[in-house]
């Protein structure tokens, strides 16, 4: 990252950012500008405006980096324009929708050692992090590739347009989510298994303060 205009614009959204998620990490730092060379890759320079609907963003990690790159580039689950595959890797994937590019960005480990030797005097290794990502270069940070990504046309931030009944459950699965099993649409949580085991329905709903009407 040089001096000049891309330094101010780097702090700005740092402080924007950091207000927005309450505290200050060297993941929020690295989160903002990953975003930064992320959407330069791919060619967006208005993410949250005119370019809104032409990005997604695959992040590697659910970390204080993730909520960074959210915030600069506008991306949420909500809109389905941000997805996580959990790898825990510092890493994250920026396409572009309507000019099918797509870049890979991942953090360089050794650049926590070079973080070090920008602030020795500093003895707490995050505050001197946190300082350093905000200087170093693109290149002493990130390494970068160009990538394609397979993924399916449901994937993409469109509007609901299919709706299965799983055939184990009877629950309904929107956007193309069931699988096929021995010929039986099923949902993915009864052809894999859950992250959750059911110990009773709850019937009782606990109560609450009666909703006022504007």
């Amino acid at each position: 990252m040089k001096t000049g205009e891309n330094l101010k614009s780097l702090n700005g959204l740092l402080d924007s950012c950091m207000e927005n998620n309450g505290h200050s990490c060297p993941g929020q730092v690295l989160g903002v500008r990953m975003a930064m060379v992320g959407l330069a890759l791919i060619g967006i320079a208005d993410p949250k405006g005119s370019d809104r609907k032409n990005i997604i963003v695959v992040v590697e990690q659910d970390r204080c980096a993730t909520d960074a790159i959210q915030y600069v580039t506008g991306c949420s689950l909500g809109k389905r324009t941000l997805k996580c595959f959990d790898y825990g890797k510092m890493a994250a994937t920026f396409i572009n929708v309507k000019q099918q590019k797509a870049a890979r960005v991942v953090a360089r480990e050794d650049a926590r050692e070079r973080a070090r030797e920008c602030f020795p005097e500093i003895a707490d290794k995050y505050t001197a992090q946190a300082l350093a990502y905000r200087i170093m270069t693109d290149e002493e940070l990130f390494k970068v590739m160009d990538v394609e990504v397979a993924s399916p046309l449901a994937d993409y931030p469109v509007k609901t347009s299919t709706r299965a009944v799983c055939h184990c459950c009877g629950e309904h699965v929107e956007d193309k989510k069931q699988v096929v099993r021995e010929g039986t649409r099923v949902c993915r949580s009864c052809a894999d298994g859950p992250y959750y085991t059911v110990k009773n329905e709850v019937l009782n709903f606990p109560s609450a303060p009666a909703i006022k009407k504007a």
